[in-house]
């Protein structure tokens, strides 16, 4: 594949365009604000393992189509007993970590997030799978697992507090409450927060840095930082999958899923 012009691809759930060793990769369910289905995870993880096999692929940005980065799972599809895909969510969750997030975690290639808008639940975590954080100030991030009766993913849980530390991600997941992009910023969260009209400009600024140098040294460097900083994550998707494997039957979850719908407080039991 040349770098003197662009290729593009079209999945169901996303966009993917190649150009000058640079992929982009953009989220597009905008009427579902960019929420991940069960074909939305199948696809980020088909498209993260062809691109780590594309010899001319040295950067990566990912980012979703406005007004959403992503605002996490796809609620209706995935969280309740409607239609076949959430029946089975309910009855068993797969053992290990979350094949979407060991696609991005595994890939070697440096990883931009380019966050345009709202980034929540697994849309944050998502994020912190990534290698810099790039933020629109239209960004908005939480950690909402804790309002669905859930846990976070191995990105709440092994990259958070590496960012911005213990005590902050306790504060971020056991709140589940939402910050803004300069909030972010302020706490190690996101690496620089720009005008929205300038965002992918300056993911791209970035990457074009990035795709510049050698890029085995880059992939062995980004290696080097995966053992030094956040250390293997497997143990933790394993113990995350068992945990969601209870709590998807609780009470609470299903009034975290019900509340969410009605659009009205949630009443937890602590069942």
């Amino acid at each position: 594949m040349a770098n003197t012009h662009s290729e593009q691809a079209s999945y169901s759930t996303l966009l993917v365009t190649i150009e000058e060793h640079i992929a982009v990769v953009t989220l597009n369910r905008p009427e579902a604000r960019n929420a991940l289905n069960r074909l939305a995870y199948t696809e980020l993880e088909a498209i993260f393992r062809d691109l780590q096999k594309n010899s001319d692929v040295r950067c990566i940005v990912l980012t979703g189509t406005d007004p959403a980065f992503c605002s996490g799972d796809d609620v209706k599809e995935l969280m309740t007993g409607d239609g076949d895909t959430g029946k089975q969510r309910l009855r068993s969750v797969r053992p290990g970590t979350t094949p979407a997030a060991t696609a991005i975690m595994d890939c070697d290639r440096p990883i931009i997030a380019a966050v345009n808008g709202a980034a929540i639940g697994w849309g944050m975590d998502m994020s912190l799978m990534a290698d810099f954080r790039i933020a629109s100030e239209r960004a908005r991030f939480s950690e909402m697992f804790v309002k669905r009766g859930l846990v976070s993913d191995v990105g709440g849980l092994v990259r958070l507090p590496q960012l911005v530390g213990p005590q902050r991600a306790a504060q971020l997941l056991f709140t589940g409450e939402i910050i803004d992009a300069q909030f972010a910023r302020e706490i190690g969260l996101v690496m620089e927060v720009v005008p929205h009209e300038e965002l992918l400009s300056a993911a791209l600024m970035l990457a074009r840095k990035i795709a510049a140098n050698p890029p085995l040294a880059v992939r062995y460097l980004k290696e080097g930082l995966r053992r030094s900083c956040y250390g293997e994550y497997q143990e933790m998707g394993n113990w995350v999958s068992q945990t969601l494997g209870v709590l998807f039957q609780t009470e609470d979850h299903r009034e975290g899923v019900a509340s969410f719908l009605e659009k009205r407080e949630a009443e937890f039991k602590g069942r």
